[in-house]
């Protein structure tokens, strides 16, 4: 029986993908093609009013054909035509759907950085494409060590989306851990925390350079999945029982907008100390959230 849920699900996302990426993909080449900046804004709208409805019918599909509690707290209360960064720990493609879920239509659409290899599957990196997120090389230290280049070019990627995002509202998302959480990543890492991975603060210095004093404030997202973490399979299966979420809205410190992370050192060493502040601040977070008891709550 539960087979047959998740082919009904997958069944549906598929649907509901292809009804909303197809005049998606529309307006993505007009945009392209008229690059006029009446007709960018137009399309620009368009294409948030797809992606929103989109989230929207995937948010109502898992309320529909799962029993999973959500549980959200914080104080965070964003504006829906801000700038805004947000940041998440990372432990499995679910956390995107929870993202999605808790900020559809009460925030800026998230765009995400995703890795270059994503622009490849099918329908959904063209559908990432028209709304332009970021695709990056995503290379190690090492990588970069031995071709500076390939940081040269992150960082390029990363200054043209933020000039696009200038000018259209926007939360730009960031998995500062870089991929996602488990135990062995963690122990080969030596990571200090206990639930999460070490910060890399490179693309989230990277973002603060390129939009300078245009982003509101930080939206600090901590999600913690008392029974486990999920899978996708588990979240169509009705097995993944509660979703916590905990959003924090917090001031950029000024003092770390627009410094030059790549060869001021000083500069570098004060904002992983910012970092490793917050990231140390989210592990005790999440240590009380995985603890809670059950709460019976949903929405």
């Amino acid at each position: 029986m539960r087979w047959l849920r998740v082919f009904v699900v997958l069944l549906l996302i598929v649907v509901n993908t292809l009804v909303h990426c197809l005049p998606l993909l529309a307006a993505a080449v007009v945009k392209a093609a008229l690059p006029f900046k009446p007709v960018r804004r137009a399309c620009n709208r368009v294409l948030t009013l797809l992606a929103e409805s989109w989230i929207s019918v995937n948010t109502a599909m898992i309320h529909a054909f799962t029993d999973t509690r959500f549980v959200i707290e914080g104080t965070a209360a964003p504006r829906i035509d801000g700038h805004y960064l947000v940041l998440a720990n990372h432990q499995s493609w679910v956390d995107i759907l929870v993202l999605q879920k808790v900020f559809n239509r009460r925030a800026p659409l998230l765009r995400f950085f995703l890795k270059r290899q994503l622009f490849w599957v099918p329908v959904l990196g063209l559908a990432w494409w028209a709304l332009d997120f970021p695709f990056m090389g995503r290379y190690t230290r090492k990588q970069i060590a031995k071709n500076p280049e390939l940081g040269r070019r992150d960082m390029e990627v990363t200054r043209r989306a933020c000039e696009k995002f200038r000018d259209i509202p926007v939360s730009v998302m960031n998995f500062v851990e870089g991929t996602r959480f488990t135990r062995a990543k963690h122990d080969s890492q030596g990571s200090p925390f206990r639930h999460l991975l070490k910060p890399k603060s490179g693309g989230v210095a990277f973002v603060l350079d390129a939009m300078g004093e245009g982003l509101q404030s930080l939206l600090d997202v901590t999600i913690a999945y008392p029974a486990g973490i999920p899978t996708m399979i588990d979240l169509m299966a009705d097995r993944l029982p509660e979703v916590r979420v905990l959003v924090k809205e917090r001031p950029i410190p000024a003092e770390l907008v627009q410094g030059n992370y790549q060869d001021d050192r000083e500069f570098r060493a004060r904002f992983q100390q910012w970092m490793n502040g917050l990231w140390e601040e989210k592990d005790a977070d999440l240590e009380q959230m995985l603890q809670a008891s059950p709460v019976r709550a949903a929405g």
